[in-house]
């Protein structure tokens, strides 16, 4: 058993209503993404909103155009796997029908105990942590990644 997992949040600016033609595609295959991620291999947990499956309808940010993704993995392997060798990433591939240009950075990992909900205040500080300082043991990104606490690299 793992004594760590991954949290992982990402945002981006809707680049229309989510009711419109431009997002159908969209928010049709939500619920197909959805299930594929909880059937993934390492998946352990992902926000939804009240009443819903999926989190389109929380904004934590004064722009309400923001929607937001959370979730907790058991790697950063996992994660990867779902989202780049999966069919997410065909709706990877049409981000910018669906997004407008990315916020920068928009994506945030950080490592919580296992058994532990992250929540959207932290998962919102742990952003604008990486943002302020650049990525460290409490906020990070893929490229630039860091162990589980606890755990030592040699150089």
């Amino acid at each position: 058993m793992t004594d760590f997992h991954l949290a992982q949040f990402n945002i981006g600016r809707l680049a229309a209503p989510l009711d419109t033609a431009q997002l159908a595609d969209f928010v049709a295959g939500l619920p197909e993404i959805n299930a594929l991620a909880e059937a993934s291999p390492g998946f352990v947990w992902r926000h939804t909103s009240a009443g819903g499956d999926d989190a389109t309808a929380d904004r934590p940010y004064e722009d309400n155009e923001i929607a937001i993704n959370l979730s907790v993995w058991e790697s950063p392997q996992a994660l990867w796997d779902f989202a780049y060798r999966s069919r997410h990433m065909d709706f990877l591939r049409r981000r910018r029908e669906f997004f407008s240009k990315s916020i920068e950075p928009y994506t945030v990992l950080w490592w919580i105990p296992a058994g532990t909900t992250p929540t959207i205040d932290d998962a919102v500080a742990r952003l604008d942590l990486l943002r302020a300082n650049g990525p460290g043991p409490d906020a990070f990104t893929f490229r630039e990644q860091y162990p589980k606490p606890g755990v030592t690299t040699s150089s």
